[in-house]
């Protein structure tokens, strides 16, 4: 299967499915001498592992990460690291019952037109749980990127119809929730709204809101390999995303040059801007100030209400999915775009190395 390697020096490869026997990753291109050990990478797994409220899968996975190489006393060495979550409570005659049946809202159908087969026991790889080995690299990335001072911080931006006040928000609040929103107020109406879903046995999308502090300027290409382009790619790989944009994202459309424009001015000797409507891009480069993005989750495809769909051979039939399904995706994938966001910038940041003679002699040059 092509397409599971991520990255230009910071490069990794998932593998694995959702009923097999673990997933994992393998991390090649990560510097020497990064103090890490298993806590760096579970604290993350921690935040996306299932169980953890009603509004999440009652699979019982602990989700706790083994590192098989690339760590000697406590460091990085420089090599691939190479990291597996084991599965341990598979239960793949939940889905015997719909082996031949195509799920609306899942992969099966494109999966057994490309490969001529699918597994169905949860999707296999075209499942969440892939987002595992996504979550353990990005761990990895994001604390090489706290040692360069650049925070990335997502939360659940709204849930339904249900949004964050701008007036009520707190960064310290998103992790006082099981719905990672940063609004108690918001958090609250959310999980009435979820209740009602579930009542109904139906599911909820939502949007996820990142936001990425202390980015130098000039990361990314200015044509096709631009920094807006590459998170693009790398959001857009998480199964359920169906939208993406950055700063006015689709509210450009309806603006003028002279109101969308970001005046620059100068601050504290630096060149910086007095708002931000690129959302921290331009011209495919990282312009110094926050970079803000949006991903829009559609709702769980998984729910107990009745759909109409066929068999695989084109029989018409009605399908009702019982089991351990998750009613939004939206919380569980917060970490996921977080870490995903993080592999991607510190890619871009050590490409971005030889983009400078000056840089690489200073970096060569005889101490």
């Amino acid at each position: 299967m092509a397409g599971s390697t991520m990255g230009t020096i910071f490069r990794i490869t998932t593998w694995g499915e959702t009923h097999g026997k673990g997933v994992g990753v393998v991390v090649d291109g990560c510097p020497a001498g990064l103090a890490l050990c298993e806590e760096d990478i579970q604290k993350y797994l921690n935040r996306r592992k299932p169980g953890q409220s009603k509004f999440t899968t009652k699979r019982n996975e602990g989700d706790e990460v083994e590192i098989l190489s690339g760590v000697f006393e406590g460091k990085t060495t420089g090599t691939p690291i190479s990291m597996v979550v084991f599965n341990k409570d598979q239960k793949s005659r939940d889905y015997s019952a719909i082996k031949d049946i195509y799920r609306p809202g899942h992969a099966d159908f494109t999966f057994d037109s490309k490969y001529g087969f699918r597994d169905y026991r949860g999707g296999g790889r075209s499942s969440g749980r892939e987002t595992i080995a996504r979550v353990a690299a990005g761990a990895i990335a994001a604390k090489i990127l706290e040692e360069m001072g650049i925070s990335v911080y997502a939360y659940a931006k709204s849930i339904g119809p249900v949004s964050v006040a701008e007036e009520r928000f707190s960064k310290e609040e998103r992790d006082n929730n099981k719905l990672y929103m940063p609004d108690v107020v918001a958090a609250k109406e959310a999980e009435r709204f979820l209740e009602e879903c579930m009542e109904k046995q139906d599911s909820a999308g939502g949007v996820v809101e990142c936001v990425i502090s202390g980015m130098p300027a000039g990361i990314g290409e200015p044509v096709f390999d631009k920094l807006s382009a590459l998170l693009g790619q790398g959001i857009l790989s998480i199964g359920a995303v169906k939208g993406f944009e950055i700063g006015d994202g689709f509210g450009v459309a309806n603006s003028l040059g002279s109101s969308n424009n970001d005046a620059f001015c100068n601050k504290d000797g630096k060149t910086a801007k007095k708002t931000n409507h690129s959302g921290g891009i331009l011209g495919g480069m990282s312009d110094g100030s926050d970079i803000v993005f949006r991903a829009a989750f559609k709702p769980t495809p998984s729910i107990a209400s009745p759909q109409n769909t066929v068999d695989r051979d084109g029989n018409e039939t009605e399908i009702a999915i019982h089991g351990r399904h998750d009613p939004i995706i939206v919380p569980r994938a917060v970490v996921v775009v977080e870490t995903m966001a993080s592999c991607i910038l510190l890619d871009r940041l050590l490409v971005n190395m030889t983009s400078r003679l000056d840089r690489i002699k200073e970096f060569y040059k005889e101490k």
